[in-house]
């Protein structure tokens, strides 16, 4: 058991405190890049969740705003947190990209380095970067062109060691709304026009994470990141930070001046969709969903489900549903609603079907009905 010292923060406290960060107590009247850039990002393994990222956080969010940084080359698609597709700013892919190095490796190491074992890799690197340079390049034709090189190699292990070793951008069309293709590559130094850092800090990432994550243990932190070692970080930045204890005596790190709304604050209904952050950014995710509820929303083959939170907890999940007649929300409740609760899904999913705007709004639909 650790011996932090501090208030104890309940878990309401971290539930408040954490929406307030995410800018889900009351959406933000602020431009989407200010938003991605205090989030460190979203979550982006589908190009759609994003947009409704924002939308659920941002005042008046409009899907073109982002579809105009992706294709500004303000914000880029690109391997980050876990090793997972992350949506960022053009500023932030170059020095947090440098900084989560290691979890990439660790991933490749994993799973492909032994099928290129006995090669040079320098060299293997090297030529994957010229071809993605010379143009993007999808990693099907990435592997298969340096297969042609090396025979008697896996095509997908060889485009996988350029994904670990070269910082790969996803360019447009892939990740604007409505669009479709295959995602295609090239290094984030061609896209941006501007190198890599090449001495990133630590504490700045350990300090942007409280930011929008906080309260959290260093443990958080890197289930966040995919980092580990990030105590030394949490230790060189104690002297400017305030530290709390959860109900588990876990020590707590802050930014002295984050928000920590009182626990019974008002928490109006959010609809986060799939692979949303709020649900992948701490080691003890009790702060925004029950233990008991975890099977109904993280699958089996890796999807994480839309969800509802009510009173600032996942209390239910959500899918589009289209037919013939137009497009409804479909809504999966975990326990029994109360009639102010439906109707303030409702009126939030109408919000929802105005946004994805493809087909007539058919509106909510509880299932099974409670």
């Amino acid at each position: 058991m650790s011996s932090a010292s501090g208030p104890v923060l309940g878990i309401r406290d971290l539930n408040r405190a954490f929406l307030a960060r995410q800018w889900l107590l009351r959406r933000k009247d602020a431009p989407a890049l200010e938003a991605i850039e205090h989030l460190v990002g979203l979550q982006s393994q589908a190009p759609n969740p994003p947009y409704i990222g924002l939308w659920t956080r941002l005042v008046g969010f409009r899907h073109e705003e982002l579809s105009r940084l992706i294709v500004g080359r303000e914000a880029v698609r690109i391997a980050l947190m876990r090793s997972t597709i992350h949506l960022v700013s053009a500023r932030d892919c170059l020095w947090v990209r440098p900084l989560v190095q290691p979890v990439s490796e660790r991933a490749f190491n994993g799973s492909y380095a032994k099928l290129l074992l006995g090669l040079d890799l320098v060299e293997v690197v090297a030529a994957g970067r010229t071809l993605v340079e010379e143009r993007p390049r999808t990693f099907s034709d990435l592997g298969l062109e340096l297969q042609s090189r090396w025979l008697d190699r896996d095509a997908h292990a060889l485009s996988q060691a350029i994904r670990t070793f070269v910082p790969l951008v996803q360019v447009p069309p892939r990740g604007l709304w409505g669009e479709r293709g295959q995602a295609v590559h090239t290094s984030a130094q061609a896209w941006l026009g501007r190198p890599i850092d090449e001495s990133p800090d630590t504490g700045e990432l350990f300090r942007r994470y409280l930011a929008a994550f906080g309260p959290a243990s260093v443990r958080d932190a890197q289930a966040w990141s995919g980092l580990t070692g990030l105590q030394a970080a949490a230790e060189r930045l104690r002297p400017e930070l305030v530290t709390f204890r959860d109900e588990q005596s876990r020590e707590l790190f802050d930014l002295p001046d984050a928000p920590r709304p009182e626990p019974e604050t008002l928490a109006p209904v959010r609809f986060l969709p799939e692979f949303d952050n709020a649900l992948l950014s701490h080691a003890d995710r009790s702060r925004i969903i029950g233990e008991e509820h975890k099977p109904r929303v993280f699958t089996v083959n890796g999807i994480i489900r839309g969800t509802v939170l009510v009173d600032g907890f996942v209390g239910a999940t959500w899918k589009l549903r289209r037919e013939r007649a137009g497009v409804a929300v479909e809504v999966e409740p975990f326990t029994e609603l109360t009639v102010a609760q439906r109707n303030d899904i409702t009126d939030e999913a109408d919000g929802l079907l105005v946004f994805v705007a493809d087909g007539v709004p058919l509106g909510v639909r509880f299932n099974p009905e409670t």
